[in-house]
């Protein structure tokens, strides 16, 4: 069934998740999700993926000069973890009625 009023897809992940690379050259790192860019599917986590940026000088950064941040990662490269390990989500209803994801491991909501 298409959705008819909002067009972003559901993502297993949001802002402030724990989560492990699983894929890719930082496999088996785990950070805190920054920022989610749901029309690209990726997401920046704190301290992976760093990139080297060269900026011209501006008022915040009157230098300028190279800077290390970081680069997003493709959401299928990435899982949540619950205690420690990577775990695969799902969504179904709580008690309240409303959808919420939990561990397809434990069953539990996260």
């Amino acid at each position: 069934m298409e959705r008819k009023f909002n067009k972003q897809p559901k993502l297993h992940i949001k802002t402030g998740d724990t989560v492990m690379v699983i894929a890719g050259n930082a496999k088996g790192q785990t950070g805190v999700i920054k920022r989610v860019l749901v029309e690209k599917s990726r997401a920046v986590v704190e301290g992976l993926n760093m990139v080297t940026k060269h900026v011209k000088p501006n008022a915040a950064n009157p230098q300028g000069g190279i800077i290390k941040t970081e680069g997003s990662i493709h959401i299928s490269n990435i899982a949540v973890l619950e205690n420690g390990k990577p775990v695969r989500t799902g969504r179904k209803l709580n008690e309240n009625g409303k959808l919420q994801r939990f561990s397809k491991a434990s069953g539990k909501f996260i």
